[in-house]
């Protein structure tokens, strides 16, 4: 071979795999500072907690603070907002759940949009919900149920902690499934829904497992379904709804994500580091004492998810009339 066509062909070769380089450069130094976890609800709350847990986890992994930012409103919206306007370095990520999949349809005007302005990075975990009833009524299961309420049409009070709220929506599932009519009651917030469930005054509602676990133990509110494809492993003995209602499905579940075009090397790396946590048996004791299973996988399967949810939320949400108040 000719000794200029030699080296043309090394240069070439060489300037192939520089572009490289950058993308490997930025994975390895990343994180060079705190990066900040937005969550779009309260402190204390579910998904204040496992935004907790997996920014520990990161930092322990990381060498860098993972900060956790509250910034409760409108549905979380005021949150997502905030991280789809944020540079797309890394340093500023959003925890993901299921109200944004329904946002998306509850809310007419966003000054964003979910699916295209932010970018999924992991999936952290399911929560079931469970359906129960105040032991007043006297369906013990749900097919007594669904014959209970159609001999009573408009008879009994749905509670949820508001409007649009993932309670609500798994309701109006259930309610576009069987044709059964209940009386939506929306409070501020579930523990004011419990706390009218427990004396009688509204007589149904589908809550996470955690928060109503123990009164469900107590005798004080009787678990008719879980929401979930199986059964739950806290209520090994209680039924799916989809047992008697084929194809129902529900649960709650989070993860993390990032604004769009933040570089796929730095989502890669978080999402390797997450999927390590949740392998792990302390991160997954922890979930489970939560109520929730560690729920893994790859960006392209959170994204596939989260897709399939905004789709499915849209047609319950189309159904029942809500709009975000």
């Amino acid at each position: 071979m000719e000794p200029s066509r030699r080296r043309f062909l090394h240069l070439a070769g060489a300037a192939a795999v520089l572009p490289a380089f950058p993308c490997i450069a930025r994975a390895q130094t990343y994180p060079a500072r705190p990066v900040r976890i937005v969550v779009g609800f309260p402190p204390g709350g579910p998904a204040d907690i496992i935004a907790r847990l997996i920014g520990q986890w990161l930092q322990e992994r990381l060498g860098q603070p993972f900060v956790i930012d509250n910034r409760p409103g409108a549905g979380s919206n005021i949150a997502t907002e905030a991280v789809a306007r944020a540079p797309a370095d890394g340093y500023t990520l959003l925890v993901v759940a299921t109200p944004n999949t329904i946002n998306a349809t509850l809310y007419e005007k966003l000054n964003f949009d979910f699916i295209r302005d932010i970018a999924p990075v992991a999936s952290t975990n399911r929560s079931p919900f469970v359906m129960e009833v105040n032991p007043s009524v006297p369906a013990k299961t749900v097919p007594e149920f669904i014959a209970y309420a159609k001999a009573n049409p408009g008879k009994i009070s749905m509670a949820s902690g508001g409007i649009g709220t993932p309670q609500h929506i798994c309701g109006e599932l259930f309610k576009m499934m069987t044709g059964v009519e209940m009386v939506h009651v929306p409070y501020r917030g579930m523990g004011a829904a419990l706390t009218d469930l427990l004396g009688g005054q509204v007589q149904f509602t589908i809550d996470v497992m955690s928060s109503s676990i123990e009164h469900i133990r107590a005798g004080k509110l009787r678990a008719l379904a879980v929401t979930t494809a199986a059964r739950a492993d806290a209520l090994p003995d209680v039924p799916t709804v989809g047992d008697f209602v084929p194809g129902y499905e529900a649960s709650g579940w989070a993860g993390l994500g990032a604004p769009r075009k933040t570089p796929d090397e730095i989502i890669d790396k978080l999402n390797n580091e997450i999927n390590a946590g949740l392998a792990d048996p302390n991160l997954k004791a922890r979930l489970a004492g939560l109520g929730s299973t560690a729920f893994a996988g790859s960006p392209a399967e959170f994204g596939k998810l989260i897709a399939q949810e905004t789709e499915k939320w849209a047609r319950v949400v189309r159904f029942s009339g809500a709009k975000a108040q």
